[in-house]
Parts: structure tokens; C-alpha cells; sequence
């Protein structure tokens, strides 16, 4: 039989026509009839660790190939082997092969666990390569593990800390707006937020734009080598998510759904009103010395704040001392004791997700179908605004995704890809973005900054409580059920085609394929309702017990006020549209060549696109990457980028960048054999890079061109220049050179240094990485506006250049632990540790300032701070300290000594605020990922934390001398001089004071992930037609230590100290189904 098969593989194939289907039919017939003369009957099903059948898994003979066959959809299969001393050798790409005995058994139950020590392919920029032919950093997960994340429908969440060089900030919960910023390796830039590039299926996108559940693999890359194809934008890192695709046979659907239970997770402490009392006349005392005997009128008696305690909250008809009737309230509402935060927000709230994919194919067309809808819940509580409508938050989303892969001849494949999402999130009304931040804190105002005795939500009869003594101050609950609500609807369609021919025919192993792409986006607003009418509002003074109504006649009827109904529906507009078309060319060239295998792939990329009514914006590529090995032991690549901008003029428009890489498989030299062989050392693999970026992401579109514009007044109105001594105008426009042009402004460059390792050692129980970074940018854009130029310079602007520099530094560390017993329990350990840190070398700082007050030397987003030395404890040392440019008479003892940095003997706002802590992103985050499975169950907890990071959160107790008064720590204490921060002022103030009392240590460790589930794989649930089912309890974000008030990651959007939507635990139950 060997014999004929060898013919049949070598002559045959020679013929054309009908020849190769008789060779082909005649192999199979003579192995058909080889099986059938002899041999045992044996059968199984193969699966994954998860308990999902493996399809297409590869089942032979060990040292006869010939013999085997592949499991079907189910995962089963059956085949004859020679006799019982036969060995079984069942693989499958990316997992460990298994060897089974087959002895006296005949039903084989395999369960094949993810290879640790190396994945068989990564997706890199443009292509795929087996993964011990990288050389670059790059790191890749799958959508099963992003799946993980509880209840989270963001991809960008479900990323954090499942790979090593990421780090993920998040800012609020507010639905629609959970997605974090994410940095690789840093933010190493200061003219942008140094966000990394994200492509979908190839194809520039927002990371919002897929669902988990469509994710095949998501490939993080990081160092020149490997981003250098990308050019320009990949200058702070790329991320590659591909979507999952259509493979050879029936048809599999999956059906999965999730409910989630969300609850707010921490927010800032603050005193109630009892306490708040009892603690103003402690800082009254305090500055007695300072206030006065006005101050007094601020003091409350105890009998007073009693009333605080112990409430009652019958409503009864209430008498001042004279007779007079108050009205009907309770004893509550006069005293109120509101606690904010529990009055603004739900216990808990549901969210929930369903999703349904569809995949299979043929040998001519196969298919991958997606749908998945996102429901998150709000957590604000919605009072009764007494208007029927609903106001409040939420957030649906809709994607729905179609890839299909035609082959149309043998060498000819077209790819189309559709794919769409429809997202629409409801605010209150009168929400302006980032730009409008007032307007959104007030929202949640009341969980931040609102006092616990300023009125009650709402009174008993119904008014709205309001606060009419301070500006500004808002009922958050009463803003957001009565301020009507908005709908804003993003729609995208997303639609790619993509051509790729095999051009054997001209020489082997040359390929060529061409893509094209169109983008659209819609966005709506202004849809819902706007609510105009006037609400009842009251307002009480405790002191007396009379309350006060806002309007207590109707302006229209003379007539007493009557709350109506005015609000009317809004229809919706067009906010904004945007267009891209992207399109390249590609060729790509392989060959094994003996010992030495070859690859050179070439790309053209044009990307155009534009915004509203903007002019286009094109970028165009030209890359190119080279790769050789031999005996897949030494490694070597090069890439090079020609890259394009419009930002630039002619003459430097175009720019070419470079990179290379090498590496070097120390494993498979022979003075490794005997730790290959003893399985200590199963892979060691070394490797480095350097090269060259481009990045044109800052500073205006037409910065090189000089700008004219009109004159005009104050007021906006045009205003020609005077042609008389009587003052008259010219007759004539008149312009003044709005922008001085800088025709020589080019391109920012990073150069990216990389040197690691992967290994795997004692059988693949332990592998991981580690790697050492160093980008160095240059040409850094500085804007006119941040230029050091002095004030005589004479133009109203400075032109824009290139002139900055920056030094980013660290290293990357992952280990993965994979240890399956004899019984088939399996332990796993996924954990990963980043440093990473960056200096400013110059930013056109002034010259003469000295060091501390330059940006250079620091890192980007220092915070300054005027500096805290304790307390000043005694009176020696309170007319000792340096004397204040402000409030120094204010200054008093168990105030901060605050430090004169510069030793000029006053504290001034110019002179004395010095670096401080750290930046908002974290140089230090880490974690681990700890798994367990067996028979179908599976458990697992991720851990994640960070350090080094200090984080701006502006709690100042008796604001604006309302009685809100946080829990910051302990007050300076007279008695023996201890405490952890100073006592506040209330009727005084001094500046200077807080010194670094609000910036907090943005440290954290987390309890980020944990599951618990359960997955039935045979038995009943294949009776009932099915391949498998899963049911899973997790839950995220439910455990935190952090000395931060709130459980804020950043300040990014809003201030600190205003606050923002509240971030979420969550509790989910799901269920997964194969049918």
C-alpha cells in the first residue's frame, strides 16, 4: 500500500484533468480497502478545556500517518486501528497534542488544553506568522478569553489585564460611555492622547464598533518591527481584532444570553447632617480668633443639632411659639438629613446581553453571521416628575455582522465582510459633552458635593426642595427627572471587499490581494423631549420651621402656582456624519527553500476621510516586510515605510521609516539537547528590535500655510482699519495675519528599541516573556500657543514647530502556568507585570526658570503642587514659617506649613508649586489570572492592580459654607497635634492650604473577574440535539483597596472633585449554547 500511495503522490499528480480526480479516488479506494481487511474499531469525541468539541481535529496512528481520520462537527470520531499495542495521537492547532494507548479500551474521551508554550499563528500587521517566527513585540488573546469579562460589553474593558504592555483606564459608568482609554506601553506623547491604532479585520476603526462574541483573536502589537507597516498611526502601538470567520461543514449556531445585576461601587464618604453640624462648630472654634464674634452666628446650639438624630417623619400642622401656623411638613423635612448618594441611586439595576452566531459552509462559500444586542441599565434613581415621561439613562446597542469567504476557482478567493451597529443612549436634556461639563455633574451633583441639610428631594406636597441662599446648587434628582431627556443615535456600516489571488502560476508561493472598504457614520441628536415648565420648589429654614416657596403666585394667571404640563417632543437632527474609503494592494511572496524559508510582502494603502462638511484628509502608505529564517532557528526582518501626509507641505510631505529585527531560537541548538530531551528548557527564543516611526497626529491641518483673517471688534463684528485722523474706516476689508506660517514643520519620529525572550519550560507547564523597551520621539510638535517666546515678540501668534523630545522606558514580564493531572483536572495561571515610564528631554521651556518649574525632566502629566511639611504645631513655628503672598494674617496653628521651595522667604503661587507624586497614568500594573477546570466545571478569579499613579480629587469640605463635609481622614487635633489632614475654614479662608491634601495616591488592586460555571458536553443534552451547554455565575469588579474616595480610575472628562457617574460591580448570570 505504501508503495502505491508513494505513486500516486508523485506520478499522478503529473496528469491533468480528469487524471488527478482518478489518482485521488484510486488512493482513497486502496486506504478504504487496507483499513477494511483488518484492524480494531475505536471511537471518541474530542473537546476543549471549556468542554466545546473540537471540529476538524486530526486523529491518526502514531508513526503511520496514513492511518486517522478527523473528527467531525460534534467533535466524534471512529476509525480501525492496527491492533491494541497502537498508540492514538490526537491534535489540533494551537492546543497540546495528546498520546493515547489503545489496550483494551475502545471509546476514547480526549480533552486537549491550550498550548501555553506557543500559539501556531499570530495576526501581524498585513498577514499571519507562525508564532516562532516572530521577532517583534507582539502579544495575542481570543474573544474566549475576552468572553470572561462579567456582564462587560466593551471590548476595550474586557482587554484589561489580559495582556502584558496594556493598560486600561476607566472613568466613569455612565451607559454608552465605559469604554477606557487605553495605553500600550505608556502615554508617551503630549500633543495627543496617545491612543493606539485599532483595526478591525484590517481596517481602521473604533473598538466599539465589534462585540465580543464576533472576536477571533485580538494581537497587540508594540515595538518598531512590528508596527513599523503601519506608519504613522502606529506610533503608540496597534491593536489587530479579527473577526471570527465561516468553516467547512454544517451548520453551527451558538445562542448566548446574560443578565446582569449592577451596583454602584464606591463613592466619596461624606458626613450627615448630625455630624457635619457637630464638625462646623469644631472649625468655628477653630478660627475664632480670625472670625470673630460674627462668627457665632454660624454656631448651633446641641439642642438643635439634636434634631438631626432620631427623626420623625410624620407629616403634622406645625406652630412657630407666637400661634402663627407653619404649614404641614415633618419633623425630616425641617431638619433634613439626606443622604445624596443613596436618594440619586438604584440598590441595583439590570443589564442584559443576547447574542446569536451562525457559522458553516461549503467548499465553494462559507459563512459567519452575527447578532448582538447590549442593554445597560441605569443606575440613577428616577423620581416621579408628575409630567408622564421617564427621564434618566440608558444605552441599547445593536451589531450585526457577515462575513463570507467565496472560493470561486481553486486560486481565487473573494471576501465580503458586512457589518453595522445602531446604538442610541438617553441623557437628561441639556447635555453638552466635555465641553458642557457643568451641566453633566450637576446630574449627579448631589453624590459629590450636595450638603445633607440643604432640603429634601422632595417635600410632601410635592415641591421640588431647592436651595436659593448659594448659586448653582442644583437637586440632582429632581434636574434629571424633570429636565426632559435626549436621544442620541450613532449608526455605522461598515463594508469590506477583499480579492486574493494565488499566483503560482508565475512562480510558487506568490499571492495578490486587493481590499476596499467604505465607512459610514451617522450620529442623531436632540430627539426626546424638552421640558420647559416650571416645577414647584420650596425651600425651608429649619431654624424657624417656615418654608418658602419659589413661586407661590402663577406670573400668567395671578392666581396661585400651579405646576403644568410643558414640555414638547423634539424631533432629531443630524449631529454629525463622517465618510472614510479605505483601499490597498498588496503582494506577497513565500517560499521554503531547504533550510531556509523566505517571505517579502509589498502594500499600498489609501485611507480618505472626512467629517461633516470638512474636506477630505488623505494618508497613503507604502510598506514593505521582508522575513528570513533558517531552520527556523535564526530570524531576521526588515520593514520599511514610505508614509504620506497631508498635514505637511510638499517638500516634507512624504518620509520614509525603517526597522528590523532579529532572532535567535536558542533551543534548538545542540548544547540545548539535553534540556530539551530531560524537558526542562522545551523553548528559548531571543529577540530585538529597533527602528523608526513617523506620527503626524497634532497641531492644525494647514499649519504650514499662513492664515488671514478678518478684523473684528469684541463683539465679533467686522471692523476695518482707520484711514483717518478722524478716525473713519477704510472702505476696504481689512485682514491681519491670523497664523504665521511654518512651512518647514515635518514629521515627529519615535525610534523604538526592543530586546526579549520567550520561553517554555518542563513540558509547556511554564511559559511566558519578557521584554525591555525604549522609545525615544523626537520633532515633537510644540504649538504656537506652548512656546516660550517673550511677550514683545510682536504677532498675535507664534508659529508652530518641532522641537520636543521624549524618553519612554520599561520592561513587560507575562508567565503562564498550565499543569493538567492524571485525573484530567487542570490548574492555570495567567499573570503579567508592566513598568513603564516616561521623561520629558526638552519642551521649549523658558530658559530662565529654574529646573523644577520645567516640564523637562519630568514626565508628561506631572502633577505641581504647592508642598505640605506637617503641621505647624506651636506658635514658635506659626511665626517662623515663610510668609504667604495671600491670606498670610489667615494662617493659624494646625494649618499645613507649606514649603517656600524656592527660599525666598514667601509662598507665592509662581515660585513655590513643585513636582509632586506621580502622573494620572500608572507606571506600575499587574496581574493574575487564576483558573481551574475539571469534568465540565471551571472556575476562575483575575486579580489586577496598578501603582504609581496620583490622581487629582478636589473634596473641600464647607464649599461655598454648605454643610457638606467629607471623610477625608482625621482632624489636626489640638490636643496632642496629630491628624491626617487640616481642619477646614468655614467662615475664613487661606490660601495655600490643602498643599497636597487632595492628591491622592491612584494606587488600586482589584478583585477584577471571577466564574463560576458548569458545561454539559454528552448525555441529556446531546439527546436533546445538542453539542453543548453552559451555565456561568460571575462577577466583576467586586473587590477594591484603594486609598482613592471614589472608584474612579482617572479624572479624564471630568474634574475630580465634581465628580462623575458612578462605576458599577456587577453580578451576572449567563448561559451558553451549541446547538
Amino acid at each position: 500500500m505504501d508503495q502505491l500511495t508513494n505513486f500516486v503522490r508523485t506520478v499522478l499528480p503529473r496528469a491533468k484533468g480528469q487524471c488527478r480526480w482518478l489518482a485521488l479516488s484510486l488512493m482513497l479506494l486502496v486506504c478504504a480497502t487496507a483499513w477494511a481487511q483488518g484492524g480494531i474499531a475505536v471511537k471518541g469525541t474530542v473537546v476543549d478545556s471549556s468542554g466545546e468539541p473540537l471540529i476538524g481535529a486530526s486523529v491518526v496512528v502514531k508513526g503511520n500517518t496514513s492511518v486517522g481520520t478527523v473528527t467531525d462537527f460534534d467533535g466524534n470520531f471512529s476509525f480501525k486501528v492496527p491492533s491494541e499495542t497502537s498508540t492514538i495521537v490526537v491534535s489540533y492547532v494551537g492546543m497540546n497534542t495528546e498520546e493515547l494507548k489503545v489496550g483494551k479500551r475502545r471509546t476514547f474521551n480526549v480533552t486537549l488544553t491550550d498550548n501555553t508554550q506557543i500559539s501556531e499563528v499570530v495576526v501581524v500587521g498585513y498577514g499571519q506568522q507562525k508564532k516562532a517566527s516572530v521577532v517583534g513585540a507582539i502579544t495575542q488573546t481570543t474573544g474566549e478569553v475576552l468572553e470572561r469579562a462579567a456582564g462587560i460589553g466593551s471590548v476595550g474593558a474586557a482587554l484589561t489585564g489580559n495582556l502584558p504592555g496594556i493598560a486600561t483606564i476607566a472613568s466613569t459608568g455612565q451607559p454608552g460611555e465605559e469604554d477606557p482609554r487605553i495605553y500600550i506601553r505608556g502615554a508617551a506623547a503630549w500633543n495627543q492622547d496617545a491612543q493606539p491604532l485599532i483595526l478591525v479585520d484590517g481596517v481602521k476603526r473604533e473598538i466599539k464598533s465589534v462585540d465580543i462574541t464576533s472576536v477571533a483573536t485580538i494581537s497587540v502589537l508594540k515595538d518598531a518591527s512590528a508596527t513599523a507597516v503601519y506608519g504613522v498611526e502606529g506610533a503608540n502601538g496597534v491593536i489587530l481584532i479579527t473577526t471570527k470567520r465561516g468553516v467547512e461543514g454544517k451548520a453551527r449556531i451558538d445562542v448566548g444570553f446574560n443578565a446582569t445585576l449592577k451596583a454602584v461601587s464606591k463613592l466619596p464618604r461624606k458626613y450627615d447632617s448630625y455630624d457635619a453640624y457637630m464638625l462646623r462648630n469644631q472649625a468655628i472654634e477653630h478660627e475664632l480668633a480670625l472670625g470673630g464674634a460674627a462668627s457665632w452666628a454660624y454656631y448651633r446650639p446641641q439642642t438643635f443639632i439634636n434634631n438631626f438624630r432620631n427623626q420623625d417623619h410624620t407629616v403634622k400642622p406645625n406652630y412657630a411659639a407666637d400661634g402663627t401656623y407653619l404649614g404641614e411638613y415633618s419633623q425630616a423635612e425641617r431638619y433634613a438629613n439626606v443622604d445624596w448618594q443613596d436618594e440619586m441611586f438604584k440598590q441595583t439595576t439590570l443589564s442584559y446581553n443576547t447574542n446569536l452566531n451562525i457559522s458553516g459552509g461549503t467548499k465553494f462559500v462559507k459563512y459567519f453571521v452575527a447578532f448582538d444586542f447590549q442593554n445597560e441599565g441605569d443606575m440613577t434613581k428616577i423620581w416621579d416628575n408628575r409630567q408622564n415621561y421617564t427621564g434618566g439613562y440608558s444605552y441599547n446597542r445593536l451589531n450585526v455582522r457577515s462575513n463570507l469567504d467565496f472560493q470561486i476557482t481553486k486560486t481565487t478567493q473573494f471576501k465580503v465582510n458586512l457589518a453595522g451597529s445602531n446604538a442610541q443612549q438617553k441623557t437628561p436634556r441639556y447635555y453638552y459633552g466635555n465641553n458642557g461639563e457643568f451641566f453633566q455633574q450637576q446630574k449627579w451633583a448631589g453624590a459629590y458635593g450636595m450638603a445633607p441639610n440643604l432640603f429634601p428631594v422632595q417635600f410632601s406636597d410635592g415641591s421640588w426642595g431647592y436651595y436659593p441662599l448659594v448659586s448653582n446648587i442644583e437637586n440632582s434628582p429632581a434636574s434629571v427627572a424633570t429636565s426632559g431627556y435626549e436621544l442620541n443615535t450613532i449608526t455605522r456600516v461598515f463594508t469590506d471587499f477583499a480579492l486574493e489571488q494565488d499566483l503560482g502560476f508565475i512562480t510558487k508561493g506568490l499571492i495578490a490581494r486587493g481590499t476596499i472598504s467604505w465607512d459610514n457614520q451617522f450620529n442623531e441628536g436632540n430627539r426626546g423631549i424638552s421640558d420647559l415648565h416650571t416645577t414647584k420648589k420650596a425651600y425651608m429654614l429649619p431654624e424657624v420651621g417656615q418654608m418658602l416657596w419659589a413661586d407661590e403666585i402663577d406670573a400668567k394667571t395671578g392666581f396661585d402656582f400651579y405646576e403644568s404640563r410643558d414640555w414638547t417632543t423634539e424631533a432629531g437632527n443630524v449631529s454629525y456624519t463622517s465618510r472614510a474609503t479605505e483601499m490597498s494592494l498588496q503582494l506577497f511572496w513565500g517560499r521554503q527553500l531547504g533550510d531556509h524559508n523566505v517571505t517579502v510582502m509589498g502594500n499600498w494603502k489609501r485611507r480618505i476621510n472626512a467629517g461633516n462638511a470638512d474636506l477630505e484628509n488623505r494618508r497613503e502608505d507604502w510598506v514593505f516586510r521582508t522575513t528570513y529564517d533558517y531552520k527556523t532557528r535564526y530570524f531576521a526582518e526588515v520593514n520599511g515605510a514610505y508614509n504620506g501626509s497631508q498635514k505637511f507641505s510638499p517638500d516634507n510631505r512624504f518620509v520614509f521609516f525603517a526597522s528590523g529585527a532579529l532572532g535567535w531560537m536558542v533551543s534548538d541548538e545542540k548544547f540545548m539537547k539535553k534540556l530539551r530531551d530531560k524537558k526542562i528548557v522545551d523553548m528559548f527564543k531571543i529577540r530585538g528590535s529597533i527602528g523608526e516611526i513617523g506620527d503626524d497626529n497634532a497641531g492644525a491641518r494647514w499649519a504650514y500655510l499662513t492664515d488671514w483673517a478678518i478684523v473684528t471688534d469684541n463683539s465679533g463684528n467686522q471692523q476695518n482699519f482707520p484711514m483717518s485722523i478722524d478716525g473713519s474706516s477704510s472702505p476696504y476689508t481689512s485682514y491681519y495675519e491670523k497664523t504665521i506660517a511654518n512651512p518647514d514643520l515635518r514629521w515627529a519620529t519615535v525610534l523604538k528599541k526592543n530586546i526579549g525572550f520567550d520561553y517554555a519550560l518542563f513540558g509547556g507547564m511554564f511559559a511566558g516573556s519578557f521584554d525591555y523597551f525604549r522609545d525615544d520621539r523626537y520633532d515633537i510638535f510644540i504649538s504656537g500657543a506652548n512656546r516660550s517666546v517673550p511677550s514683545y515678540y510682536g504677532a498675535k501668534t507664534t508659529p508652530d514647530i518641532n522641537k520636543g523630545k521624549m524618553k519612554n522606558y520599561g520592561f513587560e514580564f507575562e508567565l503562564r502556568f498550565n499543569k493538567v493531572l492524571n485525573n484530567g483536572m487542570r490548574f492555570w495561571i495567567n499573570a503579567n507585570y508592566t513598568y513603564a515610564h516616561n521623561v520629558i528631554k526638552v519642551k521649549d521651556d523658558p530658559a530662565l526658570i529654574p529646573a523644577y518649574r520645567k516640564a523637562q525632566g519630568y514626565s508628561q502629566g506631572q502633577y505641581w503642587s504647592f508642598i505640605d511639611n506637617g503641621f505647624i504645631s506651636t506658635y514658635d513655628e506659626l511665626y517662623s514659617t515663610p510668609a504667604r503672598e495671600k491670606d498670610d494674617g489667615q494662617v493659624l496653628i494646625g494649618d499645613h506649613y507649606i514649603v517656600d521651595f524656592n527660599g525666598d522667604g514667601v509662598v507665592d503661587e509662581t515660585n513655590d508649586q513643585a513636582p509632586y507624586g506621580y502622573t494620572g497614568t500608572p507606571e506600575h500594573t499587574y496581574n493574575a489570572t487564576i483558573g481551574w477546570e475539571w469534568k465540565g466545571w471551571s472556575m476562575f478569579a483575575q486579580l489586577y492592580g496598578a501603582t504609581g499613579v496620583t490622581r487629582d480629587v478636589g473634596l473641600t469640605s464647607f464649599n461655598n459654607k454648605l454643610l457638606t463635609v467629607y471623610d477625608n481622614g482625621t482632624w489636626w487635633n489640638p490636643v496632642d497635634g496629630t491628624g491626617k489632614v487640616v481642619v477646614p475654614r468655614f467662615t475664613t479662608q487661606v490660601s495655600y492650604n490643602d498643599g497636597t491634601q487632595f492628591l491622592f495616591d491612584g494606587s488600586y488592586f482589584r478583585l477584577k473577574n471571577v466564574e463560576v460555571a458548569y458545561t454539559w458536553t454528552k448525555g441529556w443534552i446531546k439527546k436533546l440535539g445538542f453539542s453543548s451547554l453552559k451555565l456561568y455565575l460571575n462577577g466583576n469588579n467586586l473587590f477594591l483597596i484603594t486609598k482613592m474616595p471614589d472608584d474612579r480610575e482617572s479624572n479624564y472628562g471630568f474634574s475630580g472633585g465634581g465628580g462623575a457617574y458612578p462605576t458599577v460591580r456587577r453580578y451576572n448570570f449567563g448561559i451558553k449554547l451549541n446547538i
